[in-house]
């Protein structure tokens, strides 16, 4: 797959922090205590559900990588609540890495995550979302699905794989 390789740091700002619940959501380092706190809860949660070849995980150096949009959610109190990414590819952005820790669930975190990741892809001509899921996470499949999210057939480099659900959504 090629990738869209944004040529300023700029693509890392995006718009002011959003907020939702005395949730803030902003593009931030994924290099951060904390954060790899939530990334390596959200490896061993996935982990404990699938086996390794139906994990489609991508690491530290990989969110890192430039045409990675790599957004964090914090409560009033500056902790990490959930995190989120999108990676542009040609065509298309691909929706990776969303968790939220199952004791902040239910506040919005989530959906104001993807809304910040939205609005981000489409400053950057980047129209349509995609994403690859398990089919373990009915929560999730409803998230995605009250956040516009349609299930598709498979995309990219995935394998053909039965724990697999793949869902698009096309953004303004």
């Amino acid at each position: 797959m090629k990738t869209i390789d944004p040529t300023s740091q700029a693509h890392r700002a995006g718009p002011p922090a959003t907020t939702q619940n005395t949730i803030n959501v902003a593009i931030e380092s994924v290099d951060q205590p904390d954060v790899r706190g939530l990334i390596a809860e959200l490896d061993a949660y996935q982990t404990a559900l699938y086996p390794p070849e139906s994990n489609h995980l991508l690491d530290i150096t990989a969110l890192k990588a430039p045409h990675v949009l790599f957004a964090v959610a914090r409560d009033a109190n500056q902790t990490a609540v959930g995190c989120g990414a999108v990676v542009l590819l040609d065509g298309y952005g691909e929706l990776k890495r969303m968790f939220v820790p199952p004791e902040q669930r239910g506040r919005g975190i989530a959906k104001a995550i993807m809304a910040h990741l939205e609005v981000l892809s489409a400053q950057r001509a980047c129209y349509l979302l995609r994403l690859e899921t398990g089919i373990l996470q009915t929560d999730a499949h409803g998230l995605y699905a009250r956040a516009g999210y349609v299930r598709c057939g498979r995309y990219g480099d995935y394998p053909d794989d039965p724990l697999s659900v793949f869902m698009e959504k096309r953004i303004a």
